[in-house]
């Protein structure tokens, strides 16, 4: 369906269901896929390694393993897992799974000696063998200018968080990346949340449930940057004091439409796309659009269309 609507891609999400499963079942489509994000930190890079080795032979190559690595209290309370200097540890676990990567493409002896992971056993036994399309890209959600180093030094490429602004993209991401210097098959996609209706009643579902993404992400003192740069960081202190005490449904009522605006791409199918290209044209390759309402076939191809 998706193909035919003109989506060359799809990805699954960390939510409250398990990352991969979604792909796996999706591996038979004819479009590429990822996964945006897998939280990283909790899981082995060997664990991780085998996934997207399968996930690329289901796919026949059109596989990318998509890394991030949350935040803080999410990784420590929620997984159990360690979190402490993210963008060394983010950089050390691409390495290794690189490393676990040339083991099996390559037959190189596994030997990977990093400051968070040391890998050196790889009996054949356990070593799945080479792939005809060769090892999947791996790629690294940033916000930030450490992680965005660590992306454009050890990653294939980098995923821009959904929660940003046209200016936010153009004033701190691209710069960012530039200053990295990344080589020129670097890959940068995209990623914006979108509230997209046909008329005025759609639009009001569409915004609201947009609303409640904004406001979630907002409570987050790692995307303050965003309201910041845009004229609302004194709402991030007042979100995340409502999240903490679970009062989510309150939460979206703080988000206007002066910050809907900034924050989310909003409209009509072709509004929309018009407004995804003056936010990443010229600076991503590809657009991942997250839309908290869903969308029927007919305005994903109304909104592919209009993209070209």
């Amino acid at each position: 369906m998706l193909a035919a609507s003109g989506v060359s891609g799809a990805y699954s999400f960390e939510g409250p269901n398990d990352v991969f499963v979604p792909l796996i079942r999706a591996a038979g489509a004819d479009i590429d896929l990822y996964s945006n994000i897998a939280v990283s930190f909790p899981r082995s890079p060997v664990h991780l390694a085998h996934m997207a080795w399968e996930l690329q032979q289901l796919t026949g190559g059109r596989f990318m393993l998509g890394l991030g690595s949350q935040i803080k209290p999410h990784i420590e309370r929620r997984y159990g897992a360690a979190f402490d200097r993210p963008a060394e540890r983010m950089a050390d676990q691409v390495d290794a799974i690189r490393a676990v990567f040339a083991a099996w493409q390559d037959g190189v002896a596994l030997n990977h000696d990093g400051p968070f992971w040391k890998l050196d056993l790889m009996p054949p036994l356990f070593n799945p063998g080479p792939l005809e399309w060769g090892p999947p890209p791996i790629l690294v959600a940033a916000v930030g200018p450490l992680m965005t180093a660590a992306a454009a030094d050890h990653a294939d490429g980098i995923l821009l968080h959904p929660f940003s602004s046209e200016r936010f993209v153009q004033e701190r991401s691209i710069p960012q990346i530039v200053a990295c210097a990344p080589r020129d098959d670097f890959v940068v996609i995209g990623g914006a949340i979108a509230a997209i209706g046909s008329d005025w009643v759609s639009q009001a579902d569409a915004d609201e449930a947009a609303r409640g993404l904004v406001a979630f992400y907002g409570s987050t003192p790692a995307y303050r940057p965003v309201l910041d740069i845009e004229g609302h960081g004194e709402l991030q202190p007042e979100l995340r004091r409502l999240s903490k005490e679970n009062r989510w449904d309150e939460m979206s009522r703080l988000i206007d439409d002066t910050v809907l605006d900034a924050v989310v791409v909003r409209g009509s199918a072709t509004e929309v796309a018009a407004k995804l290209r003056a936010r990443f044209d010229g600076v991503a390759q590809r657009v991942a659009v997250t839309v908290p309402h869903g969308l029927d076939p007919a305005t994903i191809k109304e909104l592919t269309d209009s993209l070209g």
